[in-house]
């Protein structure tokens, strides 16, 4: 994109329409010890060769190496194979700039397709659309699209739901009317599970993380029955998509819509986005004519050819914006994309050799910190890679900070999500297949001084 500044006569006319004299008088509020006296000390321009010389040489001058990172509470870091990226280079994919018209989009139309496809597998549910921007916006369009099919208006949240995720649907429902009255949050039980609950006739939908914020595995099941006992839904969200490979599908125990988020799976955990949403529910019309944004589908064409288009687009553009289901406006394709593709490359059995190694290696790292005499487990529930353990003896941020230094990061600090009492000394640890033995060992040597 070429660079065009303003020539003199449109300054002076822009000036003139805002009523200032002078671009010194424009800038008058900012005070002078922040103002640049100079131009930035860039230096003149270089020509390709030698600017390439120069990035290598500022490169040359680092030497931190990558800190050991433990990080989870939502965003992941596993192993991505440069293949993923080359894929999505590929001419039929970034030409298409959007599926609308189906006779120049078969390629982005037909991955849209299988990555729904694979949704639909995950959750072991029949209907999946074509995403959305991440797991927390597909919460929050989750309970919107189960106050519609109830016609009820009390969402039940369990505090084992991702912080981020309650946060946006607080931001979704400050616009209707007793919306934010309308969510109830529901407290953990002893082992980190949702505390039984108490479903009034006016409930539109339960929603549990599966696994939740603190890594422990809810009882679903138990959970959809005592919703569908009193005609509501039950709404899961998984940010650790490898945890399906290992545990049931969402569909299987009976969860009417299960949302999710994929950057697990196939995106680098790139100062928290983007990411990919997923989402799927039941096949029933009710559920197609609600779903938010779009779904792909296959038919044929004049000449008995398969082929693909958008089915459904419930979207202010494209209905009427009293009947429109979201004002989503766009799915994130190329992130959608990236998963399909990885999904494909690892196949059903890759895909749960990773989800096996880091549930083996998480029980390991759990254990041998405990096993140190200064940590303990403050929840008893199942958990997959993801944990949360408790200091014995005091707030933790000191130390984490001091490993920082030493180059690891040991986790997420719970007491940036709450001010429990125990809080301070809580943090939530995530493991991948990308952490060896040594990686571990290294932990717990670290956390057990």
């Amino acid at each position: 994109m070429r660079y065009l500044p303003h020539t003199p006569e449109q300054i002076e006319s822009m000036l003139k329409r805002i009523g200032v004299p002078s671009i010194d008088a424009l800038f008058a509020p900012i005070p002078e010890s922040v103002r640049m006296k100079e131009p930035l000390g860039i230096g003149p321009g270089l020509d390709e060769q030698r600017l390439m010389a120069h990035l290598e040489s500022l490169a040359d001058r680092n030497t931190g190496t990558r800190a050991l990172s433990f990080l989870g509470g939502g965003m992941y870091d596993h192993h991505i194979p440069p293949l993923v990226d080359q894929l999505l280079l590929r001419g039929e994919f970034y030409t298409a700039y959007t599926p609308y018209q189906a006779e120049v989009a078969q390629g982005t139309l037909q991955a849209i397709f299988e990555f729904q496809t694979i949704v639909s597998e995950l959750f072991g549910l029949p209907v999946a659309n074509a995403s959305m921007y991440d797991a927390s916006s597909a919460a929050a369009e989750a309970i919107l699209m189960a106050r519609r099919l109830t016609k009820k208006h009390r969402i039940l949240v369990s505090a084992g739901l991702h912080p981020e995720d309650l946060e946006v649907m607080h931001a979704y429902l400050q616009g209707l009317p007793g919306g934010l009255e309308a969510i109830d949050v529901v407290p953990l039980a002893a082992d980190g599970t949702t505390a039984p609950i108490v479903i009034g006739e006016d409930v539109a939908a339960v929603v549990v993380g599966y696994p939740n914020f603190y890594g422990v595995v809810e009882d679903v099941k138990k959970l959809a029955d005592s919703a569908h006992a009193k005609g509501a839904l039950l709404v899961t969200v998984t940010h650790e998509a490898y945890a399906l490979a290992v545990i049931e599908s969402p569909g299987a125990l009976g969860v009417d819509i299960a949302v999710g988020e994929g950057q697990s799976v196939a995106l680098p955990p790139q100062g928290g986005g983007p990411g990919v949403g997923l989402f799927a529910c039941r096949d029933a019309r009710d559920y197609l004519q609600q779903i938010p944004g779009r779904l792909c589908g296959e038919t044929v064409d004049k000449h008995g050819e398969r082929g693909y288009v958008l089915t459904l687009s419930t979207r202010e553009q494209h209905i009427r914006r009293d009947r429109a289901t979201s004002n989503i406006c766009t799915n994130h394709s190329l992130c959608a994309l990236a998963m399909a593709i990885r999904m494909s490359l690892l196949g059903k059995v890759g895909f749960v050799q990773v989800a096996e190694q880091c549930l083996a290696k998480a029980e390991h790292l759990k254990q041998a910190l405990v096993a140190t005499g200064k940590w303990e487990l403050p929840y008893s529930g199942l958990t997959f890679n993801e944990f949360v353990i408790r200091s014995k003896s005091s707030a933790v941020a000191p130390l984490l900070k001091k490993l920082e230094g030493d180059g690891i990061i040991a986790g997420v600090p719970l007491s940036r999500f709450a001010a429990t009492k125990s809080a301070d000394r809580d943090v939530l640890v995530a493991v991948t297949e990308k952490h060896s033995r040594a990686d571990l060992d290294r932990l717990v040597s670290a956390l057990g001084e």
